[in-house]
């Protein structure tokens, strides 16, 4: 169990430091087809910052694929929505797109 501390820290800095260490990078044993044994747990991700204005000009698109129906959010509302589905996101998209992806962010845990 890896406890990770994301109080005071940028969301993008955090995301990037847990997927390094879902990927096994911070191991001596590190090899690329391998998935961790330990789960990291994120506390203080409720107190992440946010820098600039991201939080009013960040944009998050979605489409049902019917004409006209694209729907559009805001940083802010995502983050007062679900802070930990947007963190699971996040680290998502820093973490290779193969096989091992849902079994390392099965690993991922929060404690709020």
């Amino acid at each position: 169990m890896i406890k990770y501390n994301a109080e005071g820290k940028s969301m993008g800095r955090a995301a990037s430091d847990v997927a390094k260490i879902l990927m096994g990078k911070d191991k001596v044993d590190y090899a690329p087809n391998k998935v961790i044994e330990d789960t990291v747990i994120v506390e203080g991700i409720d107190k992440m910052m946010v820098t600039g204005r991201k939080l009013t000009q960040k944009k998050y698109y979605r489409h049902s694929g019917y004409i006209g129906n694209i729907k559009e959010k805001s940083l802010h509302e995502r983050k007062e929505e679900n802070v930990s589905l947007l963190f699971k996101e996040m680290v998502s998209g820093m973490l290779p797109a193969n096989k091992l992806l849902k079994k390392r962010l099965a690993k991922l845990k929060f404690k709020e």
